[in-house]
């Protein structure tokens, strides 16, 4: 016999409705179609059928159940219970007369066509006795099913549905098959490693919301070190912070480093209704707009860049100067930085600054000494809110001691293990098999970490960076990066193509910055030999846990 649902969970107050579901399920042919509490709603009307029987070559009955005693007086029904021993029912056959109804009509509209099967509207009384000599206007006895006729109650409702049924023939099987779908409602979801990655992320987006905390409880210090590991919610507090000077009616400078970090800080004030700060984006981009030329160089942009700008500074008029300065990826900036933007403050010794920081991820070795920030109380962030555990796991040995994943599990990571000179080209390949395991290409990023993917480098050889980051924050394809350009980014997806290193003294830096932007899943293409050789032992035995994966 076919059940819908299989198992129904009855609750406490539904013990009526399993007595009669058992006995009919015990009693009806093997061809019958029993289903439980079928919930109809059709127009603003609802209605509930208690169990609905769909019998091929017979016909449809819908049963509405009453447990209890069930009683008659003076054409007022009552059933058992309450604070008086009794309460008011509404007539039972006429309420299944209803759900009937509006059964048909339901399934008129979505099978396309009237239901002509013979159907009959019935009352059970499990708990109740009906004498066959009982008489009421509309209330037909041989549509009741009482305690004694739940005994042998097959052969009772195959009389009802073909006397007292409206329709014009029996229930066809082909008709029946195409009844069922509709009933059962099946929702298929994909099965893969895709599927529901994205409660996940939810959570950890919620999880990073409550870091606010930390900028409420140090709201009266004006000039904080927010030290944190990867994924600890720093650009994004660097945000709030930057919003909640802004309501505060402040001169604000946003600050980054890099092109795409710099981008997406633009375009998450780019919404603000309220106040937004008076630059947002690259330090060296705020510089050129006050007309420091652009020069060639690393020394050019360390040291005679900021020193320029320290000189222009002293005559920029006060307007023009900042309030607050807030550093996202502080850790990025020069020394020599750290001045000429205190220099660009309406009092340089006592104006807000706040900077957001990983030591760990100093993949510039820019950094010399504390002396430049010395100023700046130290707060630390612990918690890695981010990614999952199996990907915090990778890279743990590098965020420190402290560091701790308050992420979902999450699923395994991959390894791909192959010949540094074959990274790339396999890494590659690494998108169409996640494509077909159910990804999007745009929740995927692939990031090197030597020399760049082609399709990076034609961006680069065309001149056409800019073009290159306003599509990655469209979200509408897989992305083609360099480590180093990553930092402060995030996909759902990441293929870390480890691809070699240019210098090995900060390799382990890469592997960090690297191994910590996927959100859900992280895929790591190389060799691991060259893997543990740069980022050490722990890591070695992280990869030794992940899934070994050929594309």
């Amino acid at each position: 016999m076919r059940l819908i649902p299989p198992e129904p969970d009855f609750s406490d107050g539904q013990l009526a409705e399993k007595a009669v579901w058992d006995v009919l399920k015990a009693s009806l042919p093997d061809d019958v179609v029993l289903v439980h509490s079928v919930q109809v709603r059709h127009g603003r009307s609802e209605h509930e059928i208690d169990i609905l029987v769909l019998w091929p070559g017979v016909g449809l009955a819908a049963i509405e159940v009453k447990g209890g005693l069930v009683t008659n007086e003076h054409g007022q029904w009552f059933q058992s219970g309450g604070a008086d021993g009794k309460h008011k029912l509404k007539d039972p056959l006429a309420q299944s007369q209803g759900s009937q109804h509006a059964f048909k009509l339901w399934l008129q509209d979505h099978m396309g066509m009237l239901l002509t099967s013979r159907f009959v509207y019935m009352a059970a009384f499990p708990y109740s006795y009906v004498g066959q000599d009982w008489v009421k206007s509309g209330n037909p006895r041989n549509l009741l099913l009482d305690q004694d006729d739940l005994k042998k109650p097959a052969e009772l409702i195959r009389r009802a549905i073909e006397d007292e049924g409206n329709g014009t023939g029996p229930l066809a099987m082909p008709f029946l098959e195409r009844i069922i779908p509709k009933l059962e409602g099946n929702l298929d979801q994909a099965n893969n490693d895709a599927a529901g990655y994205g409660e996940d992320e939810d959570k950890q987006d919620h999880l990073t919301e409550r870091q606010k905390v930390l900028l409420s409880a140090t709201r009266s210090l004006p000039r904080i070190r927010f030290t944190g590991g990867a994924g600890s919610g720093k650009t994004w507090l660097a945000v709030e912070k930057a919003r909640e000077l802004c309501k505060s009616r402040k001169r604000v400078g946003l600050f980054c480093y890099n092109k795409g970090l710099g981008m997406y800080l633009s375009n998450q004030v780019s919404g603000w209704r309220q106040a937004k700060p008076a630059f947002t984006g690259e330090f060296h981009e705020f510089v050129k707009s006050l007309g420091v030329p652009d020069g060639e160089g690393q020394d050019y942009y360390d040291v005679e860049m900021p020193r320029i700008l320290k000189e222009l500074a002293a005559d920029l008029p006060e307007q023009e100067k900042f309030d607050a300065v807030i550093v996202d990826e502080a850790q990025d900036f020069a020394p020599l930085w750290w001045e000429a933007l205190r220099a660009c403050l309406k009092d340089p010794d006592k104006s807000e600054i706040y900077a957001f920081m990983d030591d760990g991820q100093d993949v510039y070795k820019r950094w010399s000494s504390d002396d430049a920030i010395a100023d700046l109380l130290p707060i630390h962030i612990d918690e890695n809110l981010r990614n999952t555990k199996k990907i915090a796991e990778t890279f743990k040995d590098f965020a420190g001691d402290k560091f701790f994943s308050r992420g979902s599990t999450g699923m395994a990571v991959r390894m791909v293990e192959c010949a540094t000179d074959t990274a790339l080209d396999i890494a590659s390949s690494c998108i169409d098999a996640l494509i077909e395991d159910g990804w999007t290409n745009n929740q995927i990023a692939l990031l090197t970490t030597k020399t760049r993917h082609p399709i990076h480098l034609e961006y680069s050889d065309r001149n056409e960076i800019g073009e290159y980051w306003r599509e990655f924050h469209a979200n509408e394809s897989e992305f083609y990066g360099h480590v180093l350009g990553f930092k402060g980014l995030e996909r759902s997806v990441v293929i870390l193509c480890v691809n070699g290193f240019k210098d090995m003294e900060r390799a382990a830096e890469l592997l960090y910055v690297g191994l910590s932007r996927a959100r859900t899943l992280l895929v790591v293409v190389g060799d691991t030999d060259l893997i543990a050789e740069a980022g050490g032992t722990q890591l070695r035995l992280a990869l030794s846990r992940a899934r070994q994966w050929s594309p």
